[in-house]
């Protein structure tokens, strides 16, 4: 389904398109989504619209059944540099899947009136998701651009998209989007 409408004091937050994770999905669909993200910053920046630019940093606490394991390298934290930065950028290190868990981001968002978000990056059922879902339960408009995401597991890609999207936001293209905010 189209977007609709975005509202004029909306925000893009870009999850997790740093060196270490970037890689981790298929790279036939890594790829066109950062470009498709880039688009998304680029015209959110021409149009004094806030970009928020999130890394992960570490994880949430509490026991698992699955972890990472092994050492990570110096630069798996950094933001791809394709992204650019601009300085009215908001950059936000993170521990947990979702972008608003401990990093004060509502409290800036509704420091600058934004009413709605844009939520992009890797990976769509994890950080996209949950980022996605905590703004949907703040009461911010979301929007969800899919080509615009990526995961390790595309069925899990699918599944977000499918099931849980319709759910919390408007969901389309990169392109729709840059139309209507255009």
């Amino acid at each position: 389904m189209p977007f609709t409408t975005i509202d004029p004091r909306t925000a893009l937050i870009v999850i997790d398109l740093q060196k270490g994770i970037a890689t981790l999905p298929p790279q036939e669909l890594a790829r066109p989504a950062i470009a498709n993200a880039v688009k998304l910053i680029e015209t959110f920046r021409a149009n004094r619209r806030p970009v928020v630019l999130v890394n992960v940093v570490g994880g949430a606490p509490g026991r698992i059944d699955r972890t990472s394991s092994g050492d990570r390298p110096a630069d798996w934290a950094e933001l791809l540099p394709e992204l650019g930065f601009a300085p009215d950028d908001i950059r936000l290190s993170k521990k947990t899947w979702g972008a608003f868990t401990g990093t004060g981001l509502d409290a800036r968002l509704r420091d600058l009136g934004v009413t709605g978000v844009v939520v992009s990056g890797i990976a769509t059922s994890r950080g996209v998701e949950s980022t996605a879902r905590f703004a949907h339960e703040l009461g911010y408009n979301v929007a969800l651009p899919v080509d615009a995401m990526a995961d390790i597991d595309p069925e899990a890609h699918r599944r977000s998209v499918g099931l849980t999207f319709p759910w919390i936001a408007e969901t389309g293209t990169t392109d729709e989007l840059i139309a209507l905010i255009k």
